[in-house]
């Protein structure tokens, strides 16, 4: 059985090749090609809480689990927030042939699944990019959505001004982006194209009020019921798309809130991104429509991500 650690998961799984796998995932997922089951979430105290995820990427196909543990409070002390391992078997002996590191794909495939939604639901000449969270998913949006738009602008905002001044120097040195920090949410919001929502956030830190017509959203930060990064105003506001709309009807917490509200029913989440990306779900519909994509993640994105890292060695 072949393992591949943090540093191989890193080194094999770049953004682009990511970005072409986990497209492909998610059309098959769409396409009901894919086997899976909703995530099983077992809260552990606090903003903690223990994931199992078990699917398969289709008939005669590889077939696995994940393992990951989600401790948010990682990033401060220099650790992963997500903990585990991917194990794949292989589809004809049953024989598990690879266990991966989870914290490391979960990083690169979330972001990646973030700029194929992005490049499928924002303007062509979007060009301004807000990360609104300075943890190891703002790095990773900023990689990916570099690879699909051509990013004049890139701020930063969180909850402390100085640490999103270090992540946006460090940045900046890495990608060679225009990297700057921000200090007023509202001021970024309206002057952003994209915006990715990659926090740790129990309440909304971003208002449908602020969001300026024709801005693509990418919900990342929240991978559960219960908190939310977004208030129910911008659900309303937005066509709202989701990775698995089976999963954001259950777990999705904007839409939930929105939902108990009675501001939308179950037919405000219009459908999921394979379905835009094969082209039987249209994705934005006007240059003035608000668009958003949320991101809960799902096994096959994990497992074709290992998939690949495996044929690539």
């Amino acid at each position: 059985m072949i393992f591949l650690d943090r540093e191989d998961v890193a080194r094999g799984l770049t953004y682009e090749l990511a970005i072409e796998v986990v497209r492909q995932a998610m059309q098959d997922f769409s396409e009901g090609m894919t086997r899976q089951h909703l995530r099983s979430i077992l809260p552990l105290g606090g903003d903690r809480a223990f994931g199992i995820m078990p699917g398969a990427l289709g008939e005669g196909r590889a077939f696995g689990a994940k393992l990951i543990s989600v401790y948010p409070g990682n990033f401060a002390r220099g650790i992963q927030s997500h903990q585990g391992f991917v194990l794949l078997f292989d589809p004809e002996t049953g024989a598990p042939v690879c266990l991966a590191h989870a914290g490391e794909v979960t990083a690169i495939r979330t972001a990646a699944a973030s700029a194929v939604a992005t490049d499928s639901l924002a303007r062509p000449d979007a060009s301004r990019l807000l990360v609104m969270g300075y943890g190891e998913q703002a790095q990773t949006h900023i990689r990916a959505i570099s690879r699909i738009r051509s990013l004049d602008l890139v701020e930063v905002w969180g909850r402390s001004l100085e640490r999103a001044a270090d992540f946006a120097s460090r940045m900046a040195g890495e990608t060679g982006l225009n990297i700057v920090p921000v200090g007023d949410a509202e001021a970024a919001v309206a002057r952003a194209d994209i915006i990715c929502t990659v926090s740790a956030a129990e309440t909304p830190i971003l208002l449908g009020r602020w969001v300026t017509p024709g801005t693509h959203i990418n919900l990342v930060g929240s991978s559960r019921a219960g908190p939310v990064e977004v208030d129910s105003d911008l659900v309303v506001a937005s066509r709202f798309i989701a990775d698995s709309r089976e999963g954001v009807l259950a777990q999705g917490a904007e839409f939930l809130v929105a939902r108990a509200a009675g501001l939308v029913d179950d037919d405000h989440v219009v459908g999921e991104i394979g379905q835009v990306l094969n082209g039987s779900l249209e994705g934005r519909q006007s240059v003035a429509q608000i668009t958003v994509y949320k991101s809960l993640g799902h096994i096959v994105q994990d497992l074709a991500s290992v998939q690949a890292l495996m044929a690539g060695r």
